[in-house]
């Protein structure tokens, strides 16, 4: 097993303790421990995280990055890779708890337009209702789902109420527009369940394209994330045309986003190399495992996955 100095012991802790980091946060770690920066030194900062994910490797965990969509801030932390039953008795949050967390997942990555949202008045009408599986063994006489009863007694004032804490642990987060979304901890830890379900890839970076941007062509089914958006068009000055279909893309880039464009982009940790989509299989649920083990904070964890409609209602 890989030996870790106090050095490495920091970073973990300070992951473990305080959740995930922006990138600039994790920088001025990293520099006042070892006296370098990632700009300067690269090979030392990916060498500095190869040494920890070996460590973290045999208790099934790793260190991580990743850009929240939202803004386009990448974040590091602490993920749990294990899916199990023992995984999920960590969590703090109920059953009743975790099939309301997996409803708005499964809304929010079945809205066709992307916009990785959903109104705060359509999730707490979500029915949890939707997220008991149709097994044999859990089957009433009318052929119907048992559906446990602190799903059917899970009211509207616990459902705000796990939305605050939801929030707070950022496994959800609140757009500027009040609107509810993601949060960095669940695009963190969903990363394959994301790439294992039918959730459209960005064109450009390949991660799932939660929150994106569409092409305006009808029929084409091409996004991209808007901090891909710039950095493509960007670089490629004059031509906006979408890279699926070739039609010209409404976008222009600010003279402010081309001085950005002019600073060093540092690749995050784990980010899978940028290339051909390959086309996944679709399953119809968010697993249990996948959100309930997590190590960050212990994260609340159906039936087909339904596209949510929108509600012009807005977050009181």
């Amino acid at each position: 097993m890989t030996e870790l100095n106090w050095r490495h012991q920091t970073v973990i802790q300070a992951l473990l303790s305080r959740g995930p980091l922006k990138e600039d946060q994790f920088h001025r770690i990293f520099t006042g421990l070892t006296g370098k920066t990632p700009g300067s030194d690269r090979q030392r900062f990916d060498d500095f995280l190869l040494k920890i994910n070996k460590a973290l490797s045999y208790v099934q965990f790793e260190l991580r990055g990743c850009r929240f969509q939202y803004d386009g801030q990448v974040y590091y932390g602490v993920v749990n890779n294990v899916s199990d039953e023992e995984s999920k008795l960590g969590t703090k949050y109920s059953v009743a708890q975790i099939a309301f967390y997996k409803a708005i997942i499964e809304a929010i990555v079945q809205d066709g337009a992307a916009q990785g949202t959903i109104s705060n008045i359509d999730a707490l009408n979500l029915r949890l209702e939707n997220q008991v599986l149709m097994s044999t063994t859990s089957q009433s006489h009318g052929g119907l789902p048992h559906v446990p009863p602190a799903l059917k007694n899970f009211s509207i004032s616990m459902k705000e109420k796990t939305l605050d804490e939801l929030v707070q642990d950022q496994w959800l987060s609140v757009t500027p527009d009040n609107y509810i979304g993601l949060g960095v901890r669940s695009f963190l830890d969903l990363r394959s369940w994301f790439r294992s379900n039918d959730v459209p890839a960005c064109e450009v970076c390949n991660e799932a394209g939660v929150k994106a941007a569409l092409c305006q062509k009808e029929g084409c089914t091409a996004r991209i994330h808007e901090y891909c958006l710039k950095k493509l068009f960007s670089e490629r000055k004059g031509e906006r045309v979408c890279p699926s279909c070739g039609t010209q893309w409404q976008y222009t880039v600010t003279k402010a986003e081309a001085v950005e464009d002019d600073e060093p982009n540092y690749p995050t940790q784990s980010q899978p190399p940028v290339g051909p989509k390959k086309k996944r299989p679709r399953r119809n649920e968010v697993g249990d495992g996948d959100i309930s083990g997590s190590s960050q904070a212990s994260l609340p964890g159906g039936p087909n996955l339904r596209r949510s409609t929108r509600s012009s209602i807005r977050l009181q």
